[in-house]
């Protein structure tokens, strides 16, 4: 199976990018039942190669679709299915991840090209970026999106250990294995 995972964030020191990268060694190292780790082909994305001026119609109409649009639709095609945590900013995507987003839709509107997906978010607060996650699901299917589990991290400081790179609080430990263990129901391409 083909999964494609990043952090929405273009930060270096996103906390989402840790739970991708956590989440990604429970699944290289064989540790989520149901999901042969031999059988995975993961491919990871920094949100900083896409990186175009923001995007408006006048732009659209004066350059065509970046380049960089194009790399993110396609990488996002060439995958069975989508690990995403989405970070929030004042309750919504972050900039980065919305303008990489719209250029994209501007190819086609199922972005996601009805891949299944697992989607995070964590965030410093007790809401683990409840809102942002929210609003991914809501719209999951109208942008091509069959979404297979999500999960909010809360007070990732808390709930989280930096220095080990693991979720230390074991029930959310559970539930993120919970999620993860759905990519077993992917069928690879």
């Amino acid at each position: 199976m083909k999964l494609l995972a990043f952090a929405a964030s273009n930060s270096s020191q996103s906390i989402n990018r840790q739970l991708v990268d956590y989440a990604l060694g429970l699944l290289r190292g064989g540790e989520i039942d149901g999901v042969d780790a031999a059988a995975l082909e993961i491919t990871t994305l920094d949100l900083n190669d896409f990186e175009m001026p923001i995007y408006s119609l006048d732009r659209q109409e004066a350059g065509g679709i970046p380049r960089q649009a194009h790399d993110f639709y396609d990488t996002i095609g060439a995958a069975d299915a989508l690990l995403i945590s989405f970070a929030e900013h004042n309750g919504s995507y972050t900039v980065a991840f919305k303008n990489v987003f719209d250029w994209a839709s501007r190819i086609d509107m199922r972005v996601y090209h009805d891949k299944p997906i697992v989607m995070l978010s964590t965030s410093p607060g007790g809401g683990g970026g409840g809102f942002v996650l929210r609003t991914a699901g809501h719209l999951a299917s109208y942008f091509g999106n069959e979404v297979l589990a999500s999960l909010a991290i809360p007070r990732f400081g808390e709930n989280f250990d930096a220095e080990v790179g693991a979720v230390s609080d074991a029930a959310l430990d559970a539930e993120l294995r919970a999620a993860l263990a759905t990519l077993a129901t992917v069928s690879p391409s």
